[in-house]
């Protein structure tokens, strides 16, 4: 089968920047050896990393098929994302236009500043083909205003292509194509070595001031501390070169991984600023995405449930497993910042505690489990809507806390000397992902994973995988924290403030006072207030998007208020109780009653 792989003639791909202004690329694809009963050209529905059927399809505007003379081939559309050409003597050549307007980590844009494209938004797919070598042309946009754009991929460079410049790229096979996402325009670069690995940086966007090299030294401390966490005896990275690859616009938030490098979006005030050393939170929430992303290196995109080895792009690929692959990858991220010495233990403890306020909040966790939140991402957690913390929870918050409480758990059992959930992603590592390309591809089954557990540090979890994996009871986060000396405690007090009561809703940003969520038994929804409403008076005195909090600051728990609102176009005036003031986070808090537990604290905390 290999011999048979290598001498395919490899597909061909040319992509230009045609019409920036409309937004528009061009994409040239060249098969050398057709199926002579006619070839089917495929466009994915889905990327990796983003559960959700996105219909990339719907973005292609022009479609045409020429053969090796330049006349046209019939070809047409067969369903939502495939095209079927008449049969040719010889190569066949397509080229189609493809709209480009998603300010996002998933699809494709383009503008007079900016490039930006998954191969899974861009390159068809050529069915029967997809493990020939690829060749993809990058070229420059038209006119002199372009002549300092330059590339930012991951994909390596064929003869005669510069690092960064415009030419060609190569890959083995179409998955290994689409799975490096490509930057065009003017950028910022940097880098550092980890681990004898060379990383760059990339920022996109316009930023002032940037401290490249503050980045840089502090993304070399996350990527060595995770590298060492899976090999903790070679220091081996899994790739021979890694990209973070950042857009930053005035307000975004967003990554997603890839096998050599992640696409990012922030907010340019997030990235830290010459001559100011401080750690602000926009920083520390930049940082915690990059630790996200760059551990899904190893946790998704080598480690894998066996549905998604290989991909179907075609399709919806489920699994239950989300929580281990999305929710331990949560929980690692920012537990990375604090073995790195990044964040403080007490940042860390804050962060934990906004994960628990975020969890404990919905009731839709007493109603559906992790597993079965993995299975439903494709139509639930990926859609949705006004009612979602009422009815699902999501598996990177709750996931990340599972992960936490197999941590803990495993810690304790063993005295917290021999073992940890260290030792259960290094097995996974070693068994399913230090190989997988680099051979017979394979993931973890769904039923293998409680025993290769069991199998990694000898602990009795069962419980765990019952009640917090399948099952939908809360965590018993007080009881696994008092060995390691830790004190939970919501925060009643909100960091030294009275908190207001609550109509126990969720507010939209915005001039008017919209309800975005109303959750389940609260104020609101017994007064009868829905998602939509919008609140425009409390006791008589005018509601909006910014003096809420104000007004309820005057009352207490208890009291009932007269609260005016329109629904649609209908004026309507109801009682509402409040509630008492909503849990928004816990609080931990570091109690040394015996040596012992600060010691485990700090082996959990220190890795």
């Amino acid at each position: 089968m290999t011999e048979l792989i290598q001498s395919m003639q490899p597909v061909c791909y040319s992509i230009v920047p045609k019409n920036p202004a409309a937004h528009l690329f061009e994409v040239t694809l060249t098969v050398a050896e057709p199926d002579p009963a006619g070839q089917r050209f495929l466009l994915p529905v889905w990327i990796p990393g983003s559960y959700m059927i996105r219909e990339f399809a719907r973005n292609i505007v022009t479609l045409q098929a020429f053969n090796a003379a330049g006349r046209k081939v019939a070809i047409e559309k067969i369903d939502k994302h495939a095209w079927q050409a008449a049969p040719v003597d010889g190569p066949i050549m397509l080229r189609y236009e493809v709209y480009a307007w998603d300010m996002s980590v998933r699809a494709a844009h383009l503008d007079d500043t900016i490039g930006f494209f998954n191969g899974t938004s861009v390159f068809l797919a050529v069915e029967g083909q997809a493990g020939a070598p690829c060749i993809v042309d990058i070229e420059p946009p038209p006119g002199g205003a372009y002549r300092n754009w330059r590339v930012a991929t991951a994909l390596p460079e064929a003869r005669g292509t510069k690092r960064y410049g415009f030419g060609a790229y190569e890959a083995a096979n179409y998955d290994e194509l689409a799975d490096h996402p490509v930057t065009l325009g003017e950028f910022a670069l940097g880098g550092f070595t980890a681990h004898g690995v060379k990383h760059d940086i990339v920022i996109s966007g316009r930023v002032v001031n940037l401290d490249m090299n503050r980045l840089a030294a502090d993304l070399k401390r996350v990527c060595e501390a995770q590298i060492a966490l899976f090999e903790p005896r070679t220091k081996k990275a899994p790739v021979d070169r890694y990209v973070f690859v950042t857009v930053a616009v005035g307000d975004g938030y967003g990554g997603l991984e890839h096998r050599a490098s992640t696409a990012l979006i922030c907010n340019r005030t997030d990235l830290p600023v010459q001559g100011r050393p401080e750690t602000t939170e926009g920083y520390r929430t930049y940082l915690g995405l990059c630790s996200h992303e760059y551990f899904h290196t190893w946790n998704v995109k080598r480690i894998k449930p066996a549905a998604f080895a290989p991909y179907d792009l075609s399709q919806e690929n489920y699994t239950t497993l989300l929580w281990l692959f999305e929710g331990f990858t949560s929980y690692y991220d920012d537990l990375m910042l604090v073995r790195s010495g990044l964040i403080t233990v007490g940042d860390y403890f804050n962060l934990l505690g906004k994960t628990i306020g975020g969890v404990l909040r919905g009731t839709g966790r007493l109603k559906q489990s992790v597993a079965q939140s993995s299975f439903d991402a494709w139509v639930k957690y990926y859609r949705a809507d006004e009612n979602a913390p009422n009815e699902i929870v999501s598996y990177y918050q709750k996931g990340s806390l599972v992960a936490l409480a197999f941590d803990l758990s495993i810690r304790a059992q063993t005295d917290n000397r021999n073992k940890s959930l260290d030792d259960v992603m290094r097995l996974l590592w070693q068994r399913y992902g230090r190989d997988f390309y680099h051979g017979k591809p394979r993931g973890i089954l769904e039923e293998d994973v409680e025993a290769l557990f069991a199998e990694a540090t000898g602990a009795d979890l069962r419980w765990l995988f019952r009640d917090g994996v399948r099952g939908t009871r809360d965590l018993p986060l007080d009881a696994l924290f008092e060995p390691f000396g830790i004190a939970l405690a919501p925060d009643l007090l909100g960091n030294g403030a009275a908190l207001k009561p609550s109509l126990g809703a969720r507010v939209r940003g915005g001039a008017d006072c919209t309800l975005a969520v109303v959750h389940e038994g609260s104020a609101a929804q017994k007064a009868g207030l829905s998602a939509g409403d919008v609140l425009v008076a409390i006791d008589g005195l005018r509601v909006t998007g910014s003096n809420l909090d104000g007004l309820l600051s005057r009352y207490l728990p208890g009291a009932k208020v007269e609260v005016h609102a329109f629904r649609r176009d209908e004026l309507r005036c109801t009682e509402v109780k409040l509630d008492a003031p909503e849990v928004a986070r816990y609080v931990l808090t570091a109690i040394d009653g015996r040596g012992l537990s600060k010691q485990w604290r700090e082996r959990w905390l220190k890795g």
